[in-house]
């Protein structure tokens, strides 16, 4: 039976046929259990589904109380005065097909059948096992909050209430994913977020049909622009105090169950450089910061090229001694120096992939076995180039000073090596004129992902070029619909 014909098929009023049908449809599953008891003179059942619920919580607040109704005249009866006289749980959904149902045992609620009921009650007695509030892994600040997004959606959501008290902070609930019946959550403030944004986000969530949604990877590309694009037009946060940031200037955040991560619409190529801490340090500091960002970023995309394009087709840029450094390094190398290069660069790739995929307890064989045996060999035995390495060391580590950037800058950086090492200063000043021009065509709903550059917008500088105190960013009550091709 599909899922998606589960809607069409009511709930049996009888119990014995129901039972049957919902043991049909659950294809036996061990973990599905059917307790019947009787209570108020009805014959009754209480399902729900082993390990998604508290065994204290289902005891104590329904159980008990149901179990000790008195006598009632039939089934309806017994509904009406559940419903109206008792108060087990604070989340009392309903069901009157098997669609919803099977969502909510599977969501770890209790839900109630009666004989001659075509309706069920449904408790929420949520316990299964959840990883506990910690600190970001992603994103690492050191005066801000400490508390990171777990997998469990509605403790996301508790997170971003517990932020912004406000009536207008809106959280809608609604389901994704035909067989995963994934909870998904669009976050906004009412007075803040452009109606057209909000309209069309709406409408492009609409479009989403899949089966199952396991990562934020499954929900981007049907909220992105459809165009290539360099860089993702849609950020991810798993901070609740950056989300909350994101949603007082109008932003929309979409969380998922299952995933500690939050999807931000729209996202701005100036987000990159900016964390938390940048509003915690004096304007002065965090401004000086900002730029040593912008600075790493360049020389994380740009460096080893124009290292080995200077080298190959422009000596004449450096002085006696530099040019006698490297020439007398570079001649004992058997390689050319662009295949040294592509080498090094894919070589550091393999080893930082190895050491995110290894167990942690063996995780610090590959810094070992990267650094002593690959690095130092290589370096002694004259296959690699002492400045060679060294150029390509800076470039990766500057790569670490923006994070959210990483997939565009690894990429970037070997495109425009293998461009700079075939045509020299000529090919990577084109490649990065191609680079800006897809940078400046990328928007996501009509918002430019290079704003407030371009277009220009004076007043998004007081947070591009420089910090400007919080008292100045707080006057100007700045909205992303600022940045918007239509304003």
């Amino acid at each position: 039976m599909k899922n998606q014909n589960l809607k069409e098929i009511k709930i049996i009023s009888g119990l014995k046929q129901n039972i049957a049908k919902i043991k049909e449809l659950s294809g036996g599953s061990s973990d599905v259990l059917i307790n019947e008891f009787t209570t108020g003179g009805i014959k009754c059942a209480l399902i729900c589904c082993e390990g998604m619920l508290s065994t204290a919580t289902i005891t104590e607040l329904v159980l008990e109380p149901i179990t000790a109704i008195s006598a009632k005249k039939d089934s309806h009866e017994l509904f009406h005065y559940i419903e109206n006289f008792m108060l087990l749980s604070v989340d009392r959904p309903k069901a009157d097909n098997y669609d919803a149902f099977f969502r909510l045992i599977n969501s770890g609620f209790a839900v109630l059948i009666a004989d001659g009921m075509d309706k069920a009650l449904a408790f929420g007695v949520q316990g299964y096992a959840v990883r506990s509030i910690s600190e970001p892994s992603a994103e690492g600040n050191i005066m801000g909050s400490h508390e990171g997004f777990v997998e469990t959606v509605r403790t996301n959501m508790s997170l971003i209430r517990r932020r912004l008290k406000s009536p207008d902070l809106v959280l809608e609930l609604f389901l994704k994913g035909e067989k995963s019946r994934t909870d998904l959550c669009l976050c906004y403030m009412k007075d803040r977020v452009p109606s057209e944004l909000l309209e069309k986000i709406r409408s492009s969530l609409d479009n989403i049909k899949l089966e199952t949604i396991l990562s934020t990877g499954y929900i981007k590309p049907f909220v992105e622009s459809n165009n290539f694009e360099l860089f993702s037009s849609t950020g991810t946060t798993e901070r609740p105090d950056v989300l909350c940031s994101k949603l007082i200037e109008g932003r929309v955040a979409i969380l998922i169950d299952g995933i500690p991560f939050a999807v931000v619409i729209p996202k701005l190529f100036c987000e990159s450089f900016q964390t938390l801490d940048d509003y915690a340090f004096q304007p002065w500091y965090s401004t000086f910061i900002r730029w040593i960002k912008y600075f790493a970023f360049l020389i994380a995309v740009l460096l080893p090229a124009v290292y080995v394009s200077i080298v190959v087709y422009h000596p004449e840029l450096l002085n006696s001694t530099m040019l006698m450094l490297l020439v007398d390094a570079e001649q004992k190398a058997p390689l050319s120096i662009l295949t040294e290069s592509l080498g090094v660069l894919l070589m550091y790739e393999i080893i930082r992939e190895a050491g995110i995929r290894l167990p942690k307890p063996v995780g610090g064989a590959v810094s070992i076995v990267s650094g002593l045996i690959i690095g130092d060999s290589a370096v002694d035995s004259g296959l690699i180039s002492t400045p060679l390495l060294t150029i390509t060391a800076l470039a990766v580590i500057s790569g670490f000073v923006v994070p959210d950037l990483n997939q565009s800058v690894t990429i970037l950086r070997l495109a425009f090596l293998i461009s700079g090492g075939l045509f020299g200063l000529f090919g990577i000043s084109i490649l990065a004129c191609a680079v800006l021009v897809n940078i400046c065509s990328t928007e996501d709903y009509g918002f430019p992902y290079t704003a407030p550059l371009s277009p220009f917008r004076s007043r998004g500088l007081d947070d591009t070029a420089v910090r400007a105190g919080i008292p100045q960013m707080q006057s100007r009550n700045f909205t992303v619909e600022e940045y918007s091709e239509n304003s």
